[in-house]
């Protein structure tokens, strides 16, 4: 992205400084980079001494066998201990831990002193089914309080957990079971989605016909919607099935947890891969957890006494482990658990529970901010979101339309955003400006937070000068750094570590502007190749946001003959916007040439009504590669709605221009 590329997005260069009051009492000063800088070891050394141990460790990183890292390996400690009890014995215990709000509207107010009770009872019930330290444990759970739950339990009880999103197929399922070996399934009977029960336990039983999953012995049932298993289509098999309200709740609420080692499994999270076969992310236990608590801190300026922290992921992905589990529990954070979709039942849901709950910190998908842009200014400016005072963006990088937006009708133009950067493979937030130190730039990420190396190279390896792009890599080991690949370590070296010797690579593309702050560019293989130049789908995206008709943008590199990719861009418009206008096409042509010159200008553009997104919020853009090429649609089990896809394809011959 060149400078005056940026300048377009942008409009005019904007900065927008730290509010005073944040500043001057922020939890992260200018220093911590300082002192990171002058001694990464003994600054990673320091933030894990904001975790109680139970032998504190001597030894802070062992890189003797790269890429295997080991972070503070002789340290003992335990996960939920940190997450839960030691908060209850600092006279905290009457302090919410989770504010649960239903989809329907039931909601539920945890202390740190109830969830002390009911992870000890899940743990005492997983001990009962059989589940022994090592044991791998899959959970298939909707978003409600039963999840993180399950997930402390693992952790107390040293038994890693696989969580499995609930959007996935029982094939999917089948798959994850199958490659973590799990002997035990925690599921529901469903949850609510878009006002109405989604079952989820028909998939399990669905997933346990597959070959590879005859050593599950049981299967741990919320119940949840009330549904009848038969109706949705599910079985209740005797011996193996077991409800929670039977087992768990009928437990003892004292349970003494176990210190493991720091490099103890913490948990599996399969991620996709370029074979087809998911990767199995295995993160450890000290490292990471130091450096969630750590990041969810500084990022966010925690003040776990005042705020109010909202992450909106959902728990099956990286993002809800370490921003809704590990690292606001670990910090003693009330936090906000939200079931359902941010239209359901009216689009305003989010700023309605924004103010119910007097939220403080929030955190989301650019994705999602873009949804509220399209549904309109007026929305949110019917709730009272005065309570903000830090917002967050994860998953993509974010367009600085939607960057502004964000800022100007969530924050009321006062608000610090944080758009962070960070991988299911890093654990932790690695790039992000700090809200009390950095004078922030709408779409940019910035700079690695203190203690992180991070930095942008070309083909050879070498750093690129400022203002100029090329691959994001880390430079330096890291505390929540993923150790392996389950069961292949040959592919985590072949995947993270072979294409740039001694550097992790990221597989993000990126460039440094003129003061050396990072961008993202989005996947590499996101990165399109036009007669011989290279241009980023994030800037085509963002060009085509920036036209007043235009809500939301996706554009892939489709092959073309001569000039090897040409650009494809799927659009949703905004309520004004008439799809039917002849020349509507050609002006968003013209504009994109406008802002990224006449290479960048896509040929063709559709405009839908909605975009394939999985749950998660992320768009499925292999699958407008599909559409865009005429092949046979892969996957479309982890979409939201599957039949955008028919609508989508349906648009392709009547919808498209080209010079």
């Amino acid at each position: 992205m060149s400078n005056e590329s940026l300048a377009n997005l942008l409009r005019e260069e904007r900065r927008f400084a730290p509010p005073a009051d944040l500043a001057a009492n922020a939890n992260v000063t200018s220093e911590a980079y300082e002192q990171a800088a002058a001694d990464r070891l003994g600054f990673w050394a320091e933030q894990a001494r904001r975790l109680s141990w139970s032998t504190e460790p001597t030894e802070t990183l062992d890189w003797t066998n790269p890429p295997f890292a080991k972070w503070f390996a002789d340290g003992k400690l335990n996960v939920a201990y940190n997450c839960v009890d030691r908060h209850v014995e600092a006279g905290n215990g009457d302090r919410v831990a989770i504010h649960f709000e239903g989809e329907p509207g039931d909601t539920r107010s945890i202390t740190y002193a109830q969830l002390q009770d009911e992870v000890s009872k899940a743990a005492n019930a997983l001990i009962e089914l059989g589940v022994r330290t090592g044991d791998r444990v899959a959970i298939y759970l909707p978003m409600i309080p039963e999840a993180v739950i399950s997930m402390l339990a693992c952790a107390r009880i040293g038994a890693p957990h696989s969580l499995v999103f609930g959007g996935f197929s029982a094939d999917a399922l089948a798959t994850r079971i199958n490659d973590a070996d799990a002997r035990v399934i925690i599921t529901a009977d469903g949850g609510y989605r878009r006002g109405k029960p989604s079952a989820l336990k028909p998939a399990v039983d669905e997933a346990l016909t597959r070959p590879g999953t005859e050593n599950v012995r049981s299967v741990l049932v919320v119940r949840r919607t009330g549904q009848s298993l038969e109706e949705a289509g599910g079985v209740w098999t005797e011996g193996r099935d077991v409800w929670w309200h039977d087992v768990v709740d009928r437990q003892s609420e004292q349970h003494t947890p176990e210190a493991f080692d720091a490099e103890h499994p913490l948990f599996i999270l399969y991620t996709s891969g370029t074979t087809g076969k998911p990767k199995g992310i295995l993160h450890t236990t000290g490292g990471y957890l130091t450096q969630v608590a750590y990041t969810h801190s500084a990022v966010f300026d925690l003040k776990p006494e005042t705020d109010v922290f909202w992450c909106t992921a959902d728990v099956g992905w990286v993002t809800g482990h370490s921003y809704i589990v590990y690292g606001p529990l670990a910090n003693g954070a009330t936090e906000v658990l939200y079931e359902g979709t941010p239209d359901t039942p009216h689009q305003g849901r989010w700023w309605e529970l924004v103010q119910k709950y007097g939220v403080t910190i929030f955190y989301t998908a650019p994705t999602a901010i873009r949804a509220c842009m399209k549904w309109g200014d007026d929305i949110p400016a019917k709730f009272d979101l005065s309570s903000l005072r830090i917002l967050g963006s994860v998953g993509e990088p974010i367009n600085p339309e939607a960057w502004i937006w964000y800022r100007k009708h969530i924050g009321a133009d006062a608000t610090p955003v944080v758009d962070t950067w960070w991988q299911t493979e890093t654990g932790g937030i690695m790039i992000s400006p700090l809200p009390g130190v950095t004078a922030t730039k709408p779409g940019s990420a910035q700079i690695a937070v203190p203690g992180i190396c991070a930095t942008v190279i070309d083909d050879e390896a070498k750093d690129v000068p400022n203002g100029g792009g090329g691959y994001l890599v880390l430079t330096e080991p890291w505390p929540a750094m993923l150790r392996t690949i389950w069961g292949d370590d040959q592919r985590y070296r072949d995947t993270y570590w072979s294409r740039f010797e001694g550097k992790y690579f990221a597989g993000d593309g990126a460039k440094k502007d003129d003061d050396g702050d990072i961008w993202l560019l989005g996947r590499v293989d996101d990165v399109m190749l036009v007669s011989g130049h290279n241009i980023s789908t994030t800037e085509v995206e963002s060009a085509l946001v920036s036209h007043p008709k235009v809500a939301e943008a996706a554009v892939v590199g489709a092959a073309d003959p001569q000039t090897t990719q040409s650009i494809v861009a799927f659009v949703i418009l905004r309520g004004t916007a008439n799809a039917e206008d002849e020349g509507l096409v050609a002006e968003l042509r013209a504009h994109v040439a406008k802002a990224l010159g006449p290479i960048a200008k896509p040929k063709r553009i559709m405009t839908v009504a909605e975009l394939p997104k999985t749950r998660s919020g992320k768009i499925m853009r292999r699958l407008l590669r599909d559409v865009a090429e005429n092949r046979e649609l892969g996957d479309v089990t982890t979409l939201t709605d599957s039949s955008v896809m028919d609508l989508i394809q349906t648009k392709l011959p009547s919808a498209s221009t080209e010079d």
